[in-house]
């Protein structure tokens, strides 16, 4: 079993041991040669060698779903470290990723595996849960009088609270079930995986969307201007991508039922909400890169 890493402090500490005190670039570039020597000549010895020098990482996820779950921290570590090595075993240093950008998604899609797969969720306030159907219960009545998807404030109104926490509200709900980070983005047998469309390549200025995803329970703390930029991002979509987005990410149906509502095919839903978080994605960084 592995000790619980309990705060920041800890990590960091975890992280000098098993790198040494040599200087973060020094680190990293031992790091790439080290992985780029296993995926020219893989051992079990140099393999078990990578993982416990980014074992950190590990902990850090797991220490976040801890809080949030209720199934114990060193089992979480334990799967956790199943995905550092599938992580090991595709990372291609040629690439010019982070390997921490492109190993955490791996780890917590791992957790998230066994959390699913174990029927756990994320907490989620008993109130939040309340307001949400009735919430939906108030959009679906709203949408079918008015022939369109109700605004958040309407939504807001009717409930009688904020427009700010009825966004925290269905960001809540949204994080509560797990998405598997290998599940295919449509039905066919070549379709491709979500990880797939997460860009990996970052810098201080240029974070990627995989740096973005790092801490699972960010979505309960965004800030108003963290939801502003967002919602300024959606209303830079074109109307129909816009809709799509909306339905199946904040509505939570199907691809089919949006099609269906929407009266367009199951396959462009699928093509638009591709080009939606593409664009979506640069909106948001051009964002965070200007402020």
């Amino acid at each position: 079993m592995y000790a619980p890493i309990q705060n920041v402090d800890q990590f960091e500490r975890h992280t000098k041991k098993s790198y040494g005190a040599s200087a973060p670039s020094d680190r990293r570039a031992a790091m790439l040669e080290l992985l780029q020597t296993y995926s020219k000549a893989p051992t079990t010895q140099l393999r078990n060698r990578l993982v416990q020098q980014n074992l950190g990482l590990v902990h850090k996820v797991a220490h976040q779903f801890a809080r949030q779950c209720y199934e114990p921290y060193e089992d979480l570590v334990q799967v956790g470290v199943i995905g550092l090595i599938r992580a090991i075993e595709r990372f291609d240093a040629c690439r010019g990723h982070s390997f921490s950008s492109f190993a955490i998604p791996y780890i917590r899609g791992e957790m998230q595996h066994y959390l699913r797969d174990r029927g756990a969720t994320i907490r989620v306030p008993r109130r939040w849960l309340e307001l949400d159907a009735q919430g939906r219960k108030i959009a679906q009545t709203l949408s079918q009088s008015k022939g369109c998807t109700p605004r958040e404030q309407e939504v807001a109104t009717m409930l009688a609270i904020s427009e700010e926490e009825w966004r925290t509200v269905r960001l809540a709900r949204r994080n509560r079930v797990l998405l598997s980070l290998d599940a295919p983005v449509n039905q066919h047998e070549d379709a491709a995986c979500l990880v797939e469309f997460i860009p990996q390549s970052s810098t201080p200025s240029n974070p990627s969307l995989c740096d973005w995803l790092q801490d699972p329970t960010q979505g309960f703390y965004y800030t108003k201007d963290d939801l502003l930029r967002l919602q300024h991002a959606l209303d830079c979509l074109e109307a129909s991508t816009r809709d799509i987005i909306r339905a199946v990410f904040f509505e939570d149906l199907t691809q089919t039922e949006a099609a269906r509502r929407l009266g367009i095919s199951p396959m462009t839903v699928s093509r638009r909400i591709k080009k939606g978080i593409q664009q979506l994605w640069s909106l948001l960084n051009s964002h965070f890169s200007n402020d």
